[in-house]
């Protein structure tokens, strides 16, 4: 087994969280969101986020604007929906619970008798 491939579908798996997170507070262009995961080291191309954005769009969990842009064809700015705030709560209160489980897992030990 590769470590790459677990790596990158640990990644996948979290990609979403990490947009509705970057969007939680300022909406973004999608090239200010991948410079973000590529600041966070999750390495994402405009052929993978657009397709997510998509999808998340049409579960009512994103909206979109277009602003004009004086250097070339209109922006679609990203926010998130009054849903997507409470999926994003959601996921939060998720992700620390698996954290705290999967710490559990790591540094708990077994008590044994001797």
């Amino acid at each position: 087994m590769k470590i790459e491939n677990t790596k990158a579908q640990m990644r996948k798996g979290v990609l979403e969280f990490c947009i509705l997170s970057i969007l939680q507070s300022n909406e973004a262009y999608p090239s200010e969101i991948i410079d973000r995961l590529k600041e966070a080291k999750l390495i994402v191309v405009e052929g993978t986020l657009y397709p997510l954005l998509t999808r998340l769009k049409n579960a009512g969990l994103l909206k979109y604007r277009w602003e004009e842009s004086k250097s070339g064809p209109p922006r679609k700015y990203y926010a998130l929906t009054e849903v997507g705030q409470e999926f994003l709560k959601e996921l939060d209160s998720t992700w620390k619970d698996l954290v705290a489980a999967v710490d559990l897992t790591r540094t708990k030990k077994k008590n044994t008798k001797a």
